[in-house]
């Protein structure tokens, strides 16, 4: 969906690189170069998860900027500790220290699967403006090098 809101924009071929669509644990890997350590530790809806997508991405295009968005959207899928409307963003520059990604975790408060897929998209789309270069990470967590 970011990829599309991108595209529909005249021009966007001028600074639009590419859209990877990893939506299994195995899209992951093999797009993304996602370890499976990651993958297995803390599980396909997580931060450390967002921030390899997003080193992913920058490793296997020659975009400058890097949005990863990982989440439950519904209806089914959710649980107590990753519930329904649980997304995972994160943020990436090329030439950026990993160790200064941004990485946020927003529960979206609604479990209508169209509604939270256009939230995400909104704050995917936000996080690419060029006021959002100074962010850093938002929560601590250990992450390995990409």
């Amino acid at each position: 969906m970011v990829s599309v809101a991108l595209t529909d924009i005249p021009g966007s071929s001028d600074v639009f690189s590419a859209g990877f669509i990893t939506y299994s644990a195995d899209a992951k890997k093999r797009q993304l170069d996602v370890s499976s350590e990651i993958l297995e530790t803390f599980g396909e809806v997580s931060l450390a998860t967002a921030w390899a997508m997003a080193a992913g991405v920058l490793a296997n295009s020659d975009a400058d900027v890097a949005v990863s968005i990982t989440g439950i959207a519904g209806p089914g899928g959710g649980s107590d500790k990753k519930p329904v409307g649980i997304v995972v963003f994160a943020r990436a520059l090329r030439g950026q220290d990993p160790d200064d990604y941004f990485t946020q975790r927003v529960q979206f408060d609604s479990t209508d699967r169209a509604t939270i897929r256009h939230h995400a998209t909104m704050f995917a789309l936000d996080l690419l403006q060029p006021d959002k270069d100074a962010l850093r990470p938002s929560e601590d967590v250990t992450l390995p090098a990409p």
